[in-house]
C-alpha cells in the first residue's frame, strides 16, 4: 500500500525535492496534504499536478487566489497558521514531512505527534527549540521521528542494526560553506549574494545563510543531542569540503561507521519516507575516481562564532537553545534585508542570549514566551546598534 504524505512547506527546497521523490515512485506514495506560507503560484501548480486531498495557504490574504484557481477540483482549501497546525491530524495521513522553516514548524509537529503520525523531520528548529517536549511526546504516542537532514539521516543509517550498541561519539560533517578558510576581516565585507552562493548544496535562503555562518551546524548538533540521546561532548563538528561523507558514528570499541554519497537531499528524503525499507532510485551514483581524495579540517569557532554560541546554548540547556534560534531567525532575516552585516549576526545572537530570561525547565508556554521575548530583544538590538 502507498503511504499518504502531508508535506508542510511544499514550496520550499525540501518540499519540492520531496515531490520529486513522490513523482518518481507513484506506487509508493500519495500526496494527501500540501501547505505553503506565501508561495501561492507554486502551491497552486503543485496542487493541480499532485491532486492532494487538502491544501493550506498560511497567508490568509491569499486564500481567495488559491480557492479560485482550484475551484474546478475536489481539493479542500484552508488558510492560516491554525489550519496548518490542525490539518496534520487528518486520519488519512500516514506520515508528516515537516519542511517548514524555523519556529513555525513546532506546533504543527506537536499536533501531528499527538495524532499518532510518524514524522519525517526536516525542520531542525523543532528539536532545537523544544527537544525535550518533542522526544517525550513521540515516546508517549509511539511515533517515529525520522531525520531528513543529510547529516542526521547519515547517523540514523549508520545506527541501523546497532541500536543496542552505545555511541561513544558522532562526527557531523560540514562543507564549511562559501567562506571556509576566510578570516573575520573578510567576513565583515561579505555581501548577501556571496553568502547565498553555497559550493555544494541547493537550499532555501535561510538555511543557506545558516550554512555560511556555521549556525546550521550548531543547530544540527543540538538536534542530534535529542535525536540520539547524546551529551554535547559526544558531538564533534568536522569540516569536510567535498560533502561526500555525510556523518560518522564511533562506537565504544573504537569502530567507526560512515554514510557516504553525493550531496543530494532526495536520498535522505526517500530513506525517511520508506524506512525501514530501501527502494530503487535513479539518483546519480558516486564514483570514487571523481573524488580521489577526501579532506577534513577543524571548524574555526573564533571566526565562525555562531557554532560556539550554539554549543554554549546546548550546554546551558533549558530555554537557551530556543533563545538562540529566535535571535538567529531575526538576525538572518535582517542580514538578508541588508539591515546588518554578516558578522553582526553573531553579536546580535550573543547579546540576545545574555539579555533574555533563562528558564531551566521550560514548559511549552515558556518556549512560546521565550521565542517572543528573544525576537523582540534581537530586533531592538539591531535597531539600537550604533
Amino acid at each position: 500500500m502507498s503511504k499518504k504524505i502531508a508535506i508542510l512547506g511544499s514550496t520550499g527546497s525540501i518540499g519540492k525535492q520531496t515531490l520529486e521523490v513522490v513523482q518518481q515512485h507513484p506506487d509508493h506514495f500519495e500526496v494527501e496534504v500540501l501547505t505553503a506560507n506565501n508561495s501561492v503560484e507554486l502551491l497552486i501548480e503543485q496542487a493541480l499536478q499532485f491532486k492532494p486531498n487538502t491544501v493550506v495557504i498560511g497567508n490568509k490574504e491569499k486564500f481567495a487566489q488559491v480557492s479560485d484557481a482550484l475551484v474546478d477540483t475536489d481539493i479542500k482549501i484552508f488558510a492560516g497558521e491554525e489550519a496548518i497546525a490542525q490539518v496534520v491530524e487528518m486520519s488519512s495521513i500516514d506520515i508528516v514531512l515537516t519542511a517548514m522553516v524555523g519556529f513555525a514548524g513546532l506546533v504543527p509537529t506537536i499536533n501531528a505527534i499527538k495524532a499518532g503520525k510518524h514524522i519525517a523531520l526536516a525542520n531542525k528548529e523543532t528539536l532545537v527549540v523544544a527537544g525535550d517536549i518533542i522526544t517525550k511526546l513521540a515516546l508517549e504516542n509511539k511515533v517515529s521521528i525520522l531525520p531528513v537532514d543529510s547529516e542526521h539521516s547519515a547517523i540514523f543509517q549508520c545506527l541501523a542494526g546497532e541500536f543496542h550498541n552505545a555511541i561513544e561519539k558522532i562526527y557531523l560533517t560540514a562543507s564549511g560553506g562559501p567562506f571556509r578558510g576566510k578570516n573575520v576581516d573578510f567576513l565583515r565585507k561579505v555581501t548577501r549574494c556571496q553568502a547565498l552562493n553555497h559550493p555544494n548544496w541547493t537550499m532555501g535562503d535561510k538555511i543557506t545563510i545558516d550554512s555560511a555562518s556555521l549556525m546550521n551546524k550548531g543547530l544540527e548538533a543540538i538536534e542530534a543531542k535529542w535525536l540520539f540521546n547524546l551529551k554535547p561532548e559526544q558531538i564533534e563538528i568536522v569540516v569536510h569540503p567535498q560533502s561526500i561523507i555525510h556523518s560518522i558514528v564511533q562506537f565504544e570499541d573504537g569502530s567507526m561507521k560512515a554514510q557516504m554519497g553525493l550531496p543530494d537531499m532526495k536520498l535522505p528524503i526517500q530513506y525517511a519516507l520508506t524506512f525501514p525499507k530501501r527502494i530503487k532510485s535513479d539518483f546519480e551514483r558516486f564514483n570514487f575516481m571523481d573524488y580521489p581524495s577526501l579532506s577534513f579540517e577543524k571548524a574555526d569557532i573564533k571566526v565562525f562564532r555562531n557554532l560556539d554560541l550554539a554549543y554554549q546554548a546546548m550546554s546551558k540547556g533549558g530555554n537557551m537553545p530556543c533563545i538562540l534560534n529566535a535571535a538567529n531567525e531575526i538576525a538572518v532575516d535582517s542580514f538578508l534585508n541588508k539591515k546588518i552585516g554578516f558578522i553582526e549576526m553573531s553579536s546580535t545572537i550573543e547579546k540576545t542570549m545574555m539579555q533574555s530570561t533563562f528558564v531551566a525547565s521550560p514548559s511549552l508556554d515558556d518556549y512560546m514566551q521565550s521565542n517572543t521575548e528573544a525576537r523582540k530583544l534581537a530586533s531592538q538590538i539591531i535597531d539600537n546598534r550604533k
